[in-house]
Parts: C-alpha cells; sequence; structure tokens
C-alpha cells in the first residue's frame, strides 16, 4: 500500500482537539494546552464530545467515534491532536470509517494507548500518523525538545532527515550495525495486543520502535515473546527500544529488563538494535511518524543516527 502523507502544518491553520482514549482527570490542563497553541500561532477547534465520561462503552464508543470522523470531514481542520492516553482506543477500530480517513488524509499526533488507532490507520489506508506528545500530557507545558521535535516533525519537510535523541538519554548498542525499513511500532503493550488482528501493519523490513510505562520485567518478557513466537521479531531489521519506565524501580529490575533486550535482540542475527531511544512516557520526546520510510545507524559506542529516507509530511 502507498503511503499517504499528510500535509504541513501551517501557522494560522486548526487543529482539532479529541479523547479517543480515556479521559483527562484535570481538566486546567486542556486549558492550558489550548492556551499553548493559541500562542503558537493555531486555532483551535474541540470535538464534540472532548473529554467526556461515560461508563457505558457503547455509548463512549458512539461519540469518540462521532469526533474522530468529524475531525477528518472537516475541511477546516488541518492536525488532529489527541487529548491523552490510557485505554479504549482498540475498540473503535472495527468501525472506524477507513474510506473517509484515507479520502481526507490529514496528520494524527498521539502515543501511548493511541498506538492502536495509529497502528490501525496505517494498516487500513497507509496514512502516516505521528506518535508524539499530546495535548494534556505533554503539549500544556512541554520541554525544549518535545517541542522542537514535535512542531519540526509537523511543519518542516527537511526536519526528519535527522533527527537526534535528547542528551539525558544514552544510545546503547545492543547489535551495532544499520538498517532501512519503516518506522512500526508504538507502547508495547497495546501493540502486542493487536497480534492476529487484520489492524497490525506488516513487519517485512521494519525498523521496530518500542516503549512502556509500569510493566516488570516478566511482563515486558512476556510480550516480546508473543512477538517472537508470531514471527513478527524474524522480520524486523531493527529493534529500536525506547524509555520502559517504572516508578519505583524495583532492586534488580533495570537489569533484568536490559537482559531481555539482549535476549530478544539475538533471536535476529541479522537485525541492528539499540536502547535509550528518547521516546516513551518521559518529559523530553521524540515524534516518530509511524509508516516512514528510515535509515538507523548505530555503532558500538552508542553513536546514533536517524533519518527519514523520504518525505513524512508534504508542502
Amino acid at each position: 500500500m502507498k503511503n499517504l502523507i499528510p500535509k504541513a502544518l501551517c501557522k494560522g491553520e486548526t487543529i482539532g482537539l479529541i479523547s479517543p482514549s480515556s479521559h483527562c482527570a484535570y481538566p486546567v490542563k486542556i486549558g492550558q494546552a489550548i492556551s499553548y497553541l493559541e500562542t503558537n500561532g493555531y486555532r483551535v477547534k474541540l470535538s464534540s464530545h472532548l473529554n467526556r465520561i461515560d461508563t457505558d462503552p457503547a455509548v463512549a464508543d458512539r461519540e469518540k467515534l462521532h469526533d474522530i470522523h468529524e475531525m477528518f470531514s472537516d475541511p477546516d481542520v488541518r492536525a488532529i491532536f489527541c487529548l491523552r492516553g490510557g485505554a479504549g482506543s482498540a475498540r473503535l477500530l472495527n468501525q472506524l470509517d477507513y474510506t473517509l480517513i484515507a479520502a481526507n488524509p490529514k496528520i494524527l499526533a498521539g502515543y501511548s494507548d493511541i498506538t492502536a488507532l495509529s497502528l490501525a490507520l496505517y494498516a487500513k489506508t497507509g496514512l502516516v500518523s505521528f506518535s508524539g506528545p499530546m495535548a494534556a500530557t505533554e503539549l500544556y507545558a512541554p520541554t525544549p525538545y518535545t517541542e522542537e521535535h514535535f512542531w519540526g516533525m509537523l511543519t518542516s519537510p527537511s526536519y526528519a532527515h535527522s533527527i537526534t535523541n535528547h542528551s539525558a538519554h544514552p544510545i546503547s548498542a545492543i547489535k551495532k550495525g544499520s538498517a532501512e525499513g519503516q518506522l512500526i511500532g508504538g507502547n508495547l503493550s497495546v501493540l502486542s495486543a493487536m497480534i492476529g488482528t487484520p489492524f497490525l501493519p506488516l513487519f517485512n523490513d521494519t525498523l521496530l520502535f518500542l516503549e512502556d510505562i509500569n510493566e516488570p520485567a516478566y511482563r515486558i518478557d512476556r510480550m516480546l515473546s508473543h512477538l517472537s513466537n508470531a514471527g513478527l521479531l524474524a522480520r524486523c531489521c531493527a529493534l529500536l527500544f525506547g524509555q520502559f519506565s517504572s516508578e519505583p524501580l524495583e532492586p534488580g529490575e533495570a537489569e533484568r529488563v536490559k537482559n531481555i533486550f539482549d535476549y530478544y535482540s539475538t533471536l535476529n542475527p541479522d537485525a541492528t538494535a539499540l536502547s535509550g531511544l528518547s521516546y516513551g512516557h518521559i518529559r523530553d520526546l521524540m515524534t516518530i511518524p509511524i509508516g516512514a520510510r528510515f535509515r538507523v545507524s548505530v555503532t558500538a559506542s552508542g553513536s546514533f543516527t536517524l533519518g527519514a529516507l523520504e518525505p513524512v509530511i508534504a508542502t
């Protein structure tokens, strides 16, 4: 399937806010995010059911689907930002109007539970979306690094040619080398639960990037073994492990996670592998375009390059 590349976002254009996952328990952050976006020169449109809470999944899904379709069909909305992650977006995948979305390709930004939505849109339409900051979790008060990567990726066609890791996140070369392929990934828990569904993209020649939060080592092991047993890790040409944050960190847990990454990286002898990517539930967050073709390189010392081989945003 040919990639659908959304148009770059320009000052003065409208950003739509949706909440396809959990609601935000701190509405003040929504207001701060709106102010931040408006201060940066954009208009903001709130979806009809933004941050609504309904304990009936049928009602909640109906409202979320309405808002997604509303934003993709609105010609004035040029980008769609998710409010936050949490849970719930996977329930929407069977009911999304993929024909409508394919006919109106535009920027979609979000990560964590939004992984399900992004991967499904890519699998069904080829739409490149952006796994990165969300309105009520980062954009209400973003760090300089998060800002630079996010706006650079969404507004400048040349920005993705070379993206850098944050200095606080040293890269560790598990297996040195270089590879080219499509960036596929996101939250490990969400992605692993999509195996066996028609909403997971093909993994052939994939640069697989992964992150998770508050998952102990044994559960990370279980999920990676699921990917391995499904034959997906063997198809990847690179494994890019981001931040697997957990608080508080149990004694020896970091070493156990490291050993797990090392183990699964050895199962594919031809794949480049690294850990430490500035991607995950962290303040200094990289924005990664899902489905875009990139090249990654890492040396034994951890010297690292990551850059796009084709446009991720259109002029």
